[in-house]
């Protein structure tokens, strides 16, 4: 695999679908890989490695000792103070007391609430019609960035990230405050979300091929 030609790639399709590499953040979502392909993001630039998994995540810190690491999987409120010690942000904040007890913990973590805008029963995230509510409530307890959201398994995933991005309009409207980050697009579907104005990619297959 050549990482390198890979993200050069991923820039010219982001181009294409409209939107400025240079202002989308790439997420390195390097979950089922081992360190040497953490490694290899590092090396082709990339600043950012996303983790699903906590343990697995903490463990490959520790080999790889560089870069900025996301949890992007679903959190158990009983893994909250270790995520807290290794993670720079969590994107998957989806209940006010998951925010609770994050906070108990570091009431500066950085984080995004995730929303089920695919509206899948698999999917983890919170309802869109409570969304505001977590969004309101989280941002008076961390350092709330913005909002992530898979896209639907199946169809155009063009309105789940536009209806993303209006409760995003709307949460900054009621906040008044800014939430820059809009964490959505994978491997996948990544041009339809970055049309819909997404600003941060959680890519892994694009950049390291199917996982082993």
């Amino acid at each position: 695999m050549n990482v390198a030609e890979n993200l050069a790639a991923v820039r010219e399709r982001i181009s294409r679908a409209g939107g400025d590499p240079d202002e989308i953040t790439i997420v390195a979502v390097t979950k089922g890989f081992g360190p040497e392909v953490c490694r290899s993001a590092l090396d082709a630039g990339l600043k950012i490695l996303g983790e699903n998994r906590v343990h697995e995540g903490v463990a490959k810190m520790e080999a790889v000792k560089a870069g900025t690491w996301h949890l992007i999987g679903h959190l158990q409120t009983n893994k909250v103070r270790i995520t807290v010690e290794h993670f720079a942000m969590i994107q998957t904040v989806d209940s006010t007391r998951l925010a609770a007890a994050l906070a108990r913990v570091d009431e500066g973590m950085a984080a995004l609430v995730e929303v089920n805008v695919a509206r899948e029963p698999q999917k983890s995230g919170v309802d869109p019609e409570q969304a505001l509510d977590v969004i309101t409530a989280t941002a008076g307890l961390l350092d709330l960035k913005g909002l992530m959201a898979m896209g639907p398994s199946h169809g155009d995933p063009t309105p789940a990230f536009k209806e993303l991005r209006r409760l995003r309009d709307e949460a900054e409207q009621r906040l008044g405050k800014a939430l820059p980050v809009l964490s959505m697009g994978m491997s996948g579907d990544f041009e339809a979300a970055v049309a819909a104005g997404s600003t941060m990619l959680r890519l892994g297959q694009a950049l390291f091929g199917p996982r082993p």
